[in-house]
């Protein structure tokens, strides 16, 4: 073993029941580098992490080594039992903090729950060095988050308790599986920035995991593609990202929407994997301006009009003392018949309180939400249940919006049976498979059931289970921000198509600056339940009027 690397894989393999997931892969660590491991999901990236933790379950077989250097000796992670090593000289940050993070304990009780069962440490000083981390990973109040459970946190807080718990025992190595996946580009930003930090002061290795090639290029020295359990390519970022010699690698790249310039059609991994030619026709601003000209020429067929919506909570269950949450602060604007909207903002911006209200699933404080001539606000509850058909949703995440029990026939023909689409049941699911072969499906998966689809195969159903009512407009909320980039880029061309196919208009939401910039044709930014700019898409990222929609563009990871 290299005596400058902390960790080899060498010819490290992975099977489950005779088949191999991950096959003879090899790459070394060195000591206080950052690198990046990239890939789809199903590429190996999160077993290979898994497997250097010695988390992997029971009927995992695995041949090669993993050597690991300690002070004095080095040890076989694959070998021998690392449950010494395990949290104390690794360190790891999961994906999702909410999930990791126990809710029915305090944050503070829980990473010193880490540091006693790695040190011999009283409680007193166990204290004080939670604390002392709380401050380092940058918390504010540290005394309040202490106490706190994590559902009093935001995404990011949270997520920098689960970075003071990985880093409790002072790691040599320190693990980062998709840490920034779930959270706002501001706050990504400065998650990125703070283990970079973290890195140098403590002089620690890193093994960054993600599926983002932006996310990657910000942070890491040397990254490794990763393809079906296999390594395809791995070097210095700057060389992998500039010049990539794999046609994985090469797509990877270019299915993530760019910021110059908006091609008519994202690019997917199989059209480099298969030597297709790539189709790199940008819109041109004759054809925009032709477009809008279109669109705008008509009376909108949405108008949201002083729209406010508040909240009341209370300082705890016993407490008298009500404070009022304002979610949507006087909220204008028009949306027209064949346009996409963008809807852009942080966590706690009013983002997906205003899509709810706009389906009228919060009645909202004040205001009017007129569709086609009528005001919703007015109706009565079996008049808006018939217009609800006209606005639909996908939501974010394919895998909690789908009954895991319903057959994927029951889960498109449902809502076509409660609101009398179809006349009988054969014709309901004719409907239905044609929509799954117009989402990129066969009418086989109809006798399915959700857990036999990949993530991206989820979301197409659920799009297929919105489109079964016929509506007029789609709120899509956070709908590819769960995808990897190649699956994100098939689900953003296809509601495109769809878009033009059935006269759809659309409000897209999402946290990710550069997705709603490519789909929309023009942009709303949230800031606190209030608009902060609204106009073109392509003139507020050019010329953004405030510092807060400066920063979001600046916070977009970048190749």
């Amino acid at each position: 073993m290299n005596t400058d690397h902390l960790l080899e894989i060498q010819n490290f393999s992975l099977s489950f029941d005779n088949k191999v997931v991950i096959d003879q892969i090899n790459f070394e660590l060195k000591k206080g580098e950052i690198l990046g491991i990239v890939g789809e999901s199903g590429s190996g990236k999160s077993l290979t992490s898994l497997a250097i933790m010695g988390l992997l379950p029971k009927n995992a077989k695995t041949s090669g080594k993993i050597p690991f250097r300690l002070d004095d000796r080095i040890i076989d992670l694959a070998q021998e039992s690392n449950e010494s090593i395990r949290g104390n000289e690794i360190g790891m940050i999961f994906q999702e903090p909410m999930t990791s993070l126990n809710p029915s304990m305090r944050c503070g009780q829980q990473v010193i729950e880490n540091i006693l069962q790695h040190k011999k440490q009283d409680l007193k000083l166990a204290k004080s060095k939670v604390l002392s981390l709380f401050e380092k990973v940058k918390l504010p109040d540290v005394e309040r988050i202490y106490k706190a459970y994590p559902h009093e946190l935001s995404g990011g807080q949270k997520q920098r308790v689960m970075i003071a718990m990985a880093l409790a025992s002072e790691p040599k190595l320190l693990i980062a599986d998709e840490p920034t996946t779930a959270l706002d580009v501001t706050v990504q930003r400065s998650i990125l920035e703070l283990l970079k930090e973290l890195q140098q002061d403590l002089g620690m290795s890193i093994i960054f995991i993600s599926h983002d090639l932006g996310v990657i290029a910000e942070i890491c020295d040397r990254v490794v593609v990763m393809y079906q359990g296999k390594i395809v390519e791995q070097g210095p970022v700057q060389q992998i990202f500039n010049h990539p010699e794999q046609s994985y690698t090469q797509g990877l790249i270019a299915c993530r929407p760019r910021l110059e310039g908006r091609l008519k059609k994202l690019p997917v991994i199989s059209d480099f994997t298969s030597g297709v030619e790539i189709d790199n026709t940008l819109e041109t601003l004759e054809e925009r301006k032709e477009r809008f000209e279109k669109i705008y020429s008509k009376k909108p067929i949405l108008e949201i009009k002083n729209l406010f919506k508040y909240f009341e909570s209370s300082g705890g269950f016993f407490s008298q003392n009500k404070q009022q949450v304002k979610a949507v602060e006087d909220v204008s604007f028009e949306l027209y018949e064949g346009e996409t909207l963008g809807l852009v903002g942080e966590s706690g911006s009013g983002k997906t309180t205003l899509s709810r209200t706009l389906l009228l699933l919060e009645k909202p404080t004040d205001g009017n939400i007129i569709y086609q001539g009528q005001n919703l606000t007015e109706l009565s509850k079996s008049q808006i249940r018939t217009i609800r058909k006209d606005i639909q949703i996908i939501f974010q995440d394919p895998y909690s919006c789908l009954n895991p029990r319903q057959s994927v026939m029951q889960i498109i023909t449902e809502p076509m049976l409660i609101h009398n689409i179809g006349k009988s049941a054969k014709e309901r699911k004719q409907i239905a498979g044609e929509l799954l072969e117009k989402v990129g499906l066969n009418k086989e998966a109809l006798n399915k059931y959700p857990h036999e689809f990949s993530g991206g195969q989820r979301q197409r159903i659920g799009i297929a289970r919105a489109l079964a009512l016929q509506p007029k407009i789609i709120i899509c909320d956070e709908s590819v921000s769960a995808l990897d980039v190649s699956v994100q880029a098939q689900v953003l061309n296809l509601l495109n198509q769809l878009k033009d196919e059935f006269n759809l208009t659309y409000i897209f939401i999402s946290h990710d600056l550069s997705v709603v910039k490519y789909m929309s044709d023009r942009l709303i930014v949230l800031r606190y339940g209030e608009i902060q700019e609204y106009g073109d898409a392509d003139e507020i990222y050019k010329k953004p009027k405030t510092q807060y929609t400066t920063d979001l563009i600046a916070a977009i990871p970048k190749l």
